[in-house]
């Protein structure tokens, strides 16, 4: 799934019950990620933690959906385990786990290629995450190896920034920007609008180039 793709409305069994996706999702963003098996270390700390975390993504209007290519059963069994590792979490495991045991949707998505569905040695999914916007766009996809587990503050970091950026479309944030640190007005917007858009002001960077691209501000 490239970014700007549609996400198909697709239906699948999961932890939680059959989801048919655009009914499941409403009017929320979601993290959609994927899981090469059940029962492997990195993956059972990465649910895990992201469960720890699902109120922050409950703030910002995020769904969490993980994936993985077993079956319904060996799913359950997972979410014990993950469940006992991490203490740390509260209550009932507060997401669904989709089996794709066909693999049908890992194809779908792009995490594997039809040849090699059939082959279950083979046929792991990658460890991808997808950014889901409302509109059932992909907005932000992340690839992982096995080796590498994935940062969850990263995982909200980057939907703070897509949502600031639909809501004031005139700025983009810079590397390692949080909430309420400057972001910077995108070069389309003369100066002369940058005054009306943030009436506080903004920063203008000189550069050696003397061309004027590099505009900031705390003020949005």
């Amino acid at each position: 799934m490239r970014l700007g793709s549609t996400v198909p409305n697709f239906k699948c069994d999961s932890t939680k019950g059959p989801i048919q996706f655009y009914d499941w999702q409403g009017d929320s963003w979601v993290v959609l990620f994927s899981h090469p098996a059940d029962f492997t270390p990195v993956c059972t700390t990465e649910l895990g933690r992201i469960a720890v975390h699902a109120p922050e993504f409950n703030k910002r209007n995020t769904k969490l959906l993980a994936h993985s290519v077993d079956q319904l059963k060996s799913h359950v069994d997972w979410v014990n385990d993950i469940k006992s590792y991490c203490l740390d979490i509260p209550g009932e495991f507060p997401y669904p786990i989709l089996a794709d045991p066909t693999r049908e949707l890992a194809v779908q998505f792009g995490m594997l290629d039809e040849q090699q569905r059939q082959d279950p040695e083979v046929g792991k999914t990658i460890r991808a995450l997808f950014i889901i916007s409302p509109d059932h766009k992909v907005r932000l996809s992340m690839f992982y190896p096995m080796s590498t587990g994935r940062n969850v503050d990263e995982i909200l970091r980057c939907i703070d920034s897509l949502q600031l950026t639909d809501r004031l479309k005139v700025v983009a944030t810079p590397a390692n920007w949080t909430p309420g640190t400057k972001v910077m007005i995108i070069p389309s917007v003369t100066d002369e609008e940058a005054h009306k858009l943030f009436p506080k002001g903004f920063d203008k960077v000189s550069m050696p180039s003397g061309v004027n691209y590099v505009r900031t501000t705390e003020n949005y």
